[in-house]
């Protein structure tokens, strides 16, 4: 589990494909010396497990189905990454609840400066906006943003300097591909909604959580 709160850069050094799989080398350009194997890093946002550490860099495992949802297939040798390491108990949650397992990849539509920040308008498949409302939290190459405006198919993102410092998000160009990872408690909302419940016997029956019952409660 993540944050959304990018604690640093780093830039690829290797990529090996294989067979619709990869392997990258990262680099990181902060200190992240305590690295070991088997621990989890958000690389641009993707959840990866650490595999080999090399001096001053580490070794990931990218499998197809990573590939397939995330922009990390485009990679190459010399681009800046975002990384954050894993949550760990005890820290404090500033940004949201990131997964690092992504739905998909957005588009940057515009790119606009507003005063000391910039505006992004971001493209995103409809099936995938459902999950995105206004002043929510959405996950972009790993950045945890809130939500300023939304349409059908776009909502709009604010960055402010520091968060342009720290990241890699004001090296995107109008068309860039981005990493987007909606909202995890929106998804699993959902799912109660629509979902069956499994008795103790073993049998289906209708989901009991619906409009009815959660008004009654108050929500």
């Amino acid at each position: 589990m993540f944050t959304g709160l990018v604690e640093g850069v780093g830039e690829v050094s290797e990529v090996l494909r294989a067979h619709g799989d990869m392997r990258i080398g990262v680099r990181p350009l902060f200190e992240m010396s305590d690295c070991s194997v088997g621990d989890s890093v958000a690389v641009n946002g993707v959840c990866l497990t650490v595999t080999q550490v090399l001096p001053g860099a580490f070794r990931m495992d990218v499998s197809r189905e990573s590939v397939s949802r995330s922009t990390l297939g485009d990679m190459a040798s010399g681009r800046r990454v975002n990384l954050e390491r894993a949550l760990r108990l005890g820290d404090r949650l500033g940004g949201h609840l990131v997964s690092g397992h992504v739905d998909g990849v957005g588009k940057v539509l515009r790119k606009v400066p507003v005063v000391g920040s910039w505006c992004f308008r971001i493209g995103l498949a409809r099936q995938w906006m459902r999950y995105v409302i206004e002043k929510g939290s959405v996950a972009l190459d790993g950045i945890s943003l809130t939500v300023n405006r939304c349409g059908e198919d776009w909502f709009e993102v604010n960055v402010i300097p520091e968060t342009g410092r720290q990241t890699t998000i004001l090296e995107l160009k109008t068309g860039d591909r981005v990493n987007i990872e909606t909202d995890l408690i929106g998804k699993y909302v959902e799912k109660l909604m629509k979902g069956k419940e499994i008795d103790r016997k073993g049998t289906g029956g209708e989901s009991v959580i619906d409009q009815e019952l959660l008004a009654r409660y108050g929500f």
